[in-house]
């Protein structure tokens, strides 16, 4: 499942910070009070109280979690913010039933913990009742670089994010997804938006490091490797890319929309829109490992 897809399920943002690893584990363990785990086998839609993606938009609710009909793998990115290159090794070594059966998921901790302590108690809650253990290496392997197609000059929906944008990371109710301008609303993160035809697919993000963006488009382009950041940009920019997908498949939630001929390929998205190409390499890039997992024990 590839992070784009996830932007569809439930309608969960992905808003995703620049840091590439997740948070340092602290000294003392993180834990909720209070935790209930039970199997979903219903047809209902997913929901969750708070966006589920490695990101930063998050409404506090005074320590208080729930999701709904979720695979064991959503909250597992979510615990430890797995971005577009680490998912995308770790979804192979995932068994079966991780991808496929669903749980739900009730907890409650004291006080008001933010996102990243709340991913922190969802690593407890993981470990004890799902035995999940996993790991970080960096290991050589074949990579992307995207890198400028012309020095110093980027394509039209790839600029240098404006120091005087007011940037929010609190979802609105009557938000819309995107603004007037190309690009979403809301910043820090990575976000679905509504294409300009049907049968294409549309992402963009503001307020985001040019390694961020390399590391979600191994995920949305679908590239089966790790894509690192050769263009030497520094700063924070904000993009959008609208592509057609290779194949029906790639279209999430969609069954029955055809891709859109007329619209190009995801590499010829890149070029012209954000002004980047991707070049072969062979470099370090951050893998995680799964150690074990089990079926959930009794609450």
């Amino acid at each position: 499942m590839c992070i784009f897809k996830q932007i569809a399920l439930a309608a969960i943002l992905l808003a995703i910070p620049a840091a590439a690893q997740p948070p340092d584990q602290p000294a003392a363990r993180l834990e909720f009070d209070v935790a209930s785990v039970k199997p979903n086998k219903s047809d209902a839609p997913a929901t969750a109280n708070n966006p589920l993606g490695p990101g930063n938009v998050y409404s506090p609710y005074g320590g208080f979690f729930k999701a709904t009909n979720f695979p064991l793998y959503t909250y597992i990115l979510f615990a430890y913010k797995i971005m577009g290159n680490q998912e995308q090794s770790l979804r192979t070594q995932m068994p079966a039933w991780v991808m496929n059966e669903r749980f739900d998921i009730e907890a409650r901790a004291e006080g008001n913990p933010d996102k990243d302590q709340m991913r922190l108690m969802m690593r407890s809650l993981l470990a004890d009742r799902f035995k999940l253990g996993i790991h970080f290496e960096t290991r050589q392997v074949p990579v992307f670089a995207i890198v400028l197609l012309k020095a110093g000059k980027t394509g039209p929906t790839l600029r240098s994010h404006p120091s005087d944008y007011p940037c929010s990371t609190v979802p609105q109710a009557s938000q819309s997804p995107q603004n007037a301008d190309p690009y979403p609303a809301l910043c820090s993160g990575l976000f679905g938006m509504p294409p300009s035809t049907p049968g294409r697919l549309r992402v963009g993000a503001r307020n985001v490091t040019m390694e961020f963006i390399a590391n979600q488009l191994s995920a949305v382009g679908e590239l089966e490797r790790p894509v690192i950041d050769g263009t030497g940009l520094g700063g924070n920019f904000d993009f959008a890319l609208e592509w057609t997908p290779e194949r029906p498949a790639a279209q999430p939630a969609v069954t029955d929309l055809q891709p859109d001929p007329a619209g190009p390929t995801f590499l010829e998205a890149l070029k012209d829109q954000l002004g980047l190409k991707l070049e072969s390499r062979k470099g370090p890039a951050p893998v995680i490992i799964l150690d074990h997992v089990e079926h959930p024990s009794e609450n």
